[in-house]
């Protein structure tokens, strides 16, 4: 038995800001999201990206690296 995992998406972090981002699975009637704001650790490493709601203007904060799972995001807006 093997234990597939998620596909992943190849990312830039030096490319994250300004990137668009469509969820596989809405909430909310929020589909597409837009990086507006890039967190960095005592490294200057980005650790974490704000995410911007096109519809609503609402904001979440979380793991960059979470962008890479296709199951939840894909890369622009479809």
């Amino acid at each position: 038995m093997s234990s597939e995992r998620p596909p992943l998406t190849q990312i830039n972090p030096t490319k994250l800001l300004h990137s668009k981002w469509t969820a596989v699975i809405p909430a909310n009637r929020e589909r597409h999201f837009m990086v507006v704001k890039l967190h960095r650790d005592e490294l200057e490493r980005i650790v974490e990206v704000d995410l911007e709601a096109v519809i609503t203007g609402r904001t979440q904060r979380m793991d960059w690296q979470t962008l890479r799972d296709r199951t939840v995001w894909r890369t622009g807006w479809l």
